[in-house]
């Protein structure tokens, strides 16, 4: 197929008051360098997109700019060979969307060494509706399978109704643990119980019932995706040979512990990053989520919007409101 000189994009533009969106028409010939061109069929909309298009300092340096830091699709022209012209491919984090032409867009053009090829047993669509949000829990429950064994273990996932949330409960349920959901959104209850969860905890509640510096040693594994005061909470409510996942910073960059939970109750404390991560793990996550890891709950979690629609999707997420993950059809 030969692609066509223009393309439709999700534009952000700076102005003396902050950022305008716009959908335009963009050239190919606009795009970056790279070896692969891509026909973006899906992408999908994370916090840092909506940082982005909002003109956040440390994100975004230049603009005119078009965000977004998932995009899958069909190459169209390839100067690799290790990716042909029609394979599927899957394209998330490094600097996609950040400083790079993204994936709220028709078209992308990357380096190859940005893309895997899907797995046989998972779509374009499959991989977007898991996005960046699906990779950065995988690589959490990743670890956790490392340390711990998930199956009938007390795991504690906190932001549960964002986009890391839900998949960490719908997977972590899917793999028999005995999920408990906290969240600002009480009301969202029976949307996480439908996920799997089988306790959802008020978070204001959580925070104050803690004790400090050690609460009741209650969960073997936890998926923290808040930061701040919720995953110092987390830390002293872990029991012995507890694992501890991290990977926002949404409830603040800051958290309170002590050495406590460390040196008494033999805790582990990890780092989280997606956008960086091997190739090597990242092939491990998508190969997961194409088998063992494989969800049946994903359809309950998604909204999906064209790109003429996606514009209030960011406002929803940066009130703090949106619920499960937006899915971006091109």
């Amino acid at each position: 197929m030969i692609p066509p000189l223009s393309f439709r994009a999700l534009e952000i533009t700076k102005n003396d008051h902050g950022t305008d969106m716009n959908i335009i028409n963009r050239s190919i010939e606009d795009l970056p360098q790279g070896e692969l061109l891509i026909r973006v069929e899906y992408s999908s909309l994370n916090y840092k997109d909506a940082l982005s298009a909002t003109g956040a300092k440390g994100v975004t340096k230049e603009y005119p700019h078009t965000p977004g830091i998932d995009a899958a699709g069909i190459i169209e022209k390839s100067e690799d060979d290790q990716f042909p012209v029609g394979a599927s491919v899957i394209v998330t984090g490094f600097d996609l969307g950040m400083n790079t032409s993204g994936g709220f867009a028709e078209y992308i053009r990357v380096p190859s060494k940005w893309a895997l090829k899907c797995p046989d047993k998972l779509s374009t669509k499959d991989a977007m509706m898991l996005g960046t949000a699906g990779l950065t829990a995988g690589l959490a429950v990743a670890e956790m399978e490392n340390k711990c064994d998930i199956k009938n273990s007390k795991v504690i996932v906190s932001g549960a109704t964002g986009g890391v949330g839900s998949i960490g409960v719908n997977l972590l349920s899917h793999l028999g643990a005995n999920v408990t959901a906290i969240t600002g959104k009480i009301e969202s209850k029976n949307y996480l119980m439908d996920l799997g969860a089988i306790e959802v905890i008020d978070r204001d509640e959580f925070i104050d019932s803690t004790n400090f510096p050690l609460n009741k040693g209650v969960y073997n594994a936890a998926l923290d995706a808040v930061g701040g005061k919720i995953l110092s909470c987390i830390i002293a409510s872990m029991d012995y040979d507890g694992v501890v996942t991290t990977c926002g910073n949404v409830g603040g960059v800051g958290f309170d512990t002590t050495v406590f939970p460390f040196i008494l109750r033999s805790n582990r404390l990890i780092g989280i990053d997606s956008a960086g991560c091997s190739m090597v793990k990242r092939k491990l996550v998508w190969e997961n989520f194409s088998s063992a890891w494989k969800l049946n709950g994903l359809d309950r979690m998604i909204k999906t919007v064209d790109l003429d629609n996606i514009i209030p999707e960011i406002q929803t997420i940066l009130k703090g409101k949106q619920v499960g993950r937006i899915l971006l059809e091109l």
